[in-house]
């Protein structure tokens, strides 16, 4: 694939898109909904899109494993969205719910939340447990990307 190129994953219907990256910032829509690639807020992942968005994007993507009942997570929740905002169209931003999803909870070996994770290339390649506010959330991103 030439590097001017990449691929990107809906957040809306999961469809693999390949994006210029000189139109990343160009509000770019899905090529199968048509619905934007990025809407400047964290989207959700379930188990029948967690590999897509993590193995097939090729941009990092920033999960934040969280569940409702967990009151750090709860308070950190606008700050991630406030973070997606920032961070996009450099990075994705998606929530995973840890208690409808123990499973894959557990084969990301999570053991406290909230815990955001950043993926690239289907790997990954730094953890951070505990609430942050979004200003930290984002230096931590960049400064990992």
């Amino acid at each position: 694939m030439p590097q001017h190129s990449l691929h990107l994953v809906c957040p809306h219907c999961a469809a693999v898109n390949r994006l210029p990256r000189a139109r990343l910032a160009a509000a770019p829509s899905c090529g199968g909904c048509h619905r934007p690639l990025f809407a400047g807020k964290p989207f959700d992942l379930d188990a029948s899109n967690v590999d897509r968005h993590i193995g097939r994007s090729e941009l990092p993507v920033l999960v934040d494993f969280w569940a409702p009942w967990c009151a750090p997570c709860r308070s950190m929740a606008p700050a991630f969205a406030t973070a997606a905002a920032e961070l996009e169209p450099d990075f994705r931003l998606a929530k995973l719910d840890t208690e409808a999803l123990p499973e894959i909870a557990g084969r990301f070996a999570i053991r406290s939340i909230p815990t955001l994770i950043l993926f690239r290339d289907g790997r990954e390649i730094a953890r951070q447990s505990g609430a942050l506010d979004s200003a930290s959330i984002v230096r931590w991103a960049r400064n990992q990307h």
